[in-house]
């Protein structure tokens, strides 16, 4: 599960839009919101991909978080 308010400050941190984010992934702001949410989960290509993207280290911490908030 996404540990979603990691993974915001990640996105804040960035300086990019969710937009921009959701573009860069092939996804709609829509689809990019859910999986945010955990209403969908990530793809592990989208991980890879958005890890990059926001230059993310520690993937655990925000992707496979047992501690979803």
């Amino acid at each position: 599960m996404t540990n979603t308010i990691e993974l915001e400050i990640a996105i804040k941190r960035s300086g990019l839009t969710k937009r921009e984010i959701a573009k860069q992934l092939g996804l709609s702001e829509m689809g990019l919101y859910k999986k945010i949410k955990n209403i969908t989960e990530f793809k592990a290509s989208e991980i890879f991909l958005l890890s990059k993207i926001l230059a993310i280290n520690d993937k655990e911490k925000i992707f496979f978080s047992e501690k979803v908030i």
